[in-house]
């Protein structure tokens, strides 16, 4: 079993792809009309000491010096881009979960998110003193955010380790709140096998600002400069064509790596599809036998030049992703953001979507995160919860809008579910409505037929959840259960840990940012004071950040609450 492990594939293709345009965008699969005509294409191929000078003397000419960046850029601080004519912004659209009768529907499927975009973009937004967009907001990635203290499991053989807990809802204590986290193992960064990183850079017009090329290029050195010489760098651009600015380079050429990086200047259109080809080429031409494989696309925009076809786009990421090359994404800067093409070329890709909204931000992906970022310990995997009847009556998934599964997905194989990093952690709630309890919202059928047995079976569980994944190079799913009993449950909010509470914390600022349909009157004030009494350790200081931030958007939410206005009376 260890031997799958260490069997992972070898070309880490980070595809910095960083996609923009000066010109309004015609939908994905749409013809579209260049600007201007880009920069042309760079030695796309391998050649003789000569071509590649060439190659670099073309490339120097057709990319100026990058400037000094400006101050705002050197600072360890979110970048507040100027805010565009226009914004052209795009999310995909989803309802949120509403509340499901356990005796219509028992069993909930879902594949599970490591993605943490939403809660930097949100952040972003924020910081520029707005609220956010209401798709912007996806509630499982403003959770899983943040790192829990989970227990992880003893060794390789189960990459994670799964834990539950119940307690009484925060926001209807007449409810309760069932947590399932899962916790991936972790190594060293010392420990990761060697690394194949393809760098695509987008470097069209739209990347002439602090908080996209400039940053692109710092959060680039942050992850380089942990290579060593068994590790591979190549550098491709894209922008009107795609070109390799860098060829296949050990990792302790810091030098080498760095000089190249900073010759880069934006300017011309997109063309990002070439650059994804191109990218995915020099993968499998550097490819590292044992070593990790995975593309990482960060963009800024969209696909806006030559034919894009995004079925076809799609078949080429999932076609690589079979041979062990991965796609993760990293989006830039603000007003042109397509958020939701770049979330699906990841879901796709068997790998992760984060948003890089600040050089401490790309700390955080590329280095304290590394290897969830980069190594894969855990494909396809699912969560399915089965609810006893004789104990919970109603149940609401929070968050996962875009992640559910049918339930006969649940032990289909060719069914494609999220990837879990080495490290990474992951929670999903639900609100449960116990039987006899008094935080229902649905009435009982008039017509339904009582067909519980008089003694009903597993009286003393809650729910049973079951867990499938595929090791890294496996082809056939293993089975995790865990039944959710008493012995799980607590019968105040204030005896769980402060992960629970935290996590429960998070989850309603998230539903208050997309209209707090379910939180009665639980406002702003009331998610601080949680959260505060929840924020536990915090090494990095990421949760009194979050602490910042529920406070920065209650003077920005001009709504009336029911929550505010009963702690105005109490002053």
């Amino acid at each position: 079993m260890k031997a799958l492990y260490t069997l992972m594939p070898a070309a880490l293709v980070v595809a910095v792809a960083v996609a923009a345009c000066t010109q309004p965008r015609a939908p994905l699969g749409e013809p579209t009309t260049p600007a201007a005509a880009g920069p042309p294409a760079v030695a796309e191929t391998r050649g003789d000491a000569a071509t590649k000078r060439r190659a670099a003397a073309s490339l120097s000419g057709l990319y100026a010096q990058d400037a000094a960046a400006p101050a705002a850029a050197r600072q360890h601080l979110p970048i507040v881009a100027p805010s565009p004519g226009v914004d052209r912004e795009r999310y995909a659209s989803f309802e949120s979960h509403g509340v499901t009768a356990v005796s219509a529907q028992p069993v909930s499927t879902f594949s599970i998110d490591v993605d943490t975009a939403a809660y930097a973009n949100v952040r972003r937004m924020l910081n520029e003193g707005r609220l956010p967009v209401t798709d912007a907001v996806r509630i499982e990635e403003m959770i899983n955010y943040f790192d829990y203290a989970d227990p992880a499991p003893a060794g390789r053989d189960v990459p994670f380790r799964v834990s539950t807990a119940l307690a009484p809802s925060p926001w209807n204590p007449g409810n309760r709140l069932l947590r399932i986290a899962l916790k991936a193992w972790d190594l060293p960064r010392t420990d990761l096998p060697a690394s194949n990183l393809v760098f695509l850079i987008d470097v069209s017009g739209s990347m002439n600002s602090a908080d996209k090329l400039p940053l692109l290029k710092r959060s680039i050195k942050l992850l380089t400069r942990r290579m060593d010489a068994d590790d591979r760098i190549t550098l491709v651009v894209y922008a009107g064509a795609a070109g390799v600015v860098l060829e296949p380079t050990p990792g302790d050429r810091q030098a080498t790596i760095e000089a190249a990086l900073d010759q880069l200047g934006a300017g011309g259109s997109t063309h990002g599809s070439a650059g994804i080809r191109l990218a995915y080429a020099k993968a499998r031409e550097a490819f590292i036998d044992g070593g990790i494989n995975r593309v990482v696309l960060a963009t800024d925009g969209d696909f806006n030049v030559g034919t894009v076809d995004q079925r076809a786009l799609l078949d080429l990421i999932e076609h690589e992703r079979e041979d062990g090359i991965a796609l993760t994404t990293l989006g830039f800067g603000r007003g042109n953001l397509n958020d939701r093409l770049i979330e699906q070329l990841a879901d796709h890709g068997n790998g992760n979507y984060a948003y890089i909204d600040s050089l401490l931000e790309a700390q955080k992906v590329l280095v304290e995160q590394m290897g969830g970022t980069l190594m894969t310990v855990a494909k396809d995997v699912k969560i399915q919860v089965e609810f006893n009847p004789a104990r919970v009556v109603e149940y609401r998934l929070i968050g996962y809008e875009n992640r559910s599964l049918r339930r006969e997905d649940f032990n289909n194989d060719q069914v494609d579910a999220g990837e879990l990093g080495a490290g990474h952690s992951v929670v999903a709630l639900y609100e449960l409505t116990l039987a006899g309890g008094d935080g229902g919202l649905l009435d009982p059928l008039r017509y339904a037929a009582d067909v519980a047995p008089a003694v009903p079976p597993h009286v003393d569980e809650y729910a049973f959840v079951r867990l499938r994944y595929k090791l890294p190079q496996a082809r056939r799913s293993e089975l995790l259960t865990v039944a959710v009993g008493d012995a799980m449950a607590h019968r105040e909010l204030g005896e769980a840990g402060d992960d629970f509470r935290f996590a429960a914390a998070v989850a309603a600022f998230a539903q208050q940012l997309r209209g707090a349909t379910h939180l009665r009157g639980f406002g702003y004030r009331d998610i601080l004071e949680l959260a505060r009494g929840a924020r536990g350790s915090d090494d990095h200081g990421y949760r009194a950040d979050f602490l910042r931030l529920v406070g920065l958007a209650e003077s920005l939410d001009r709504r009336p609450t029911e929550n505010t206005a009963r702690h105005d009376d109490q002053r």
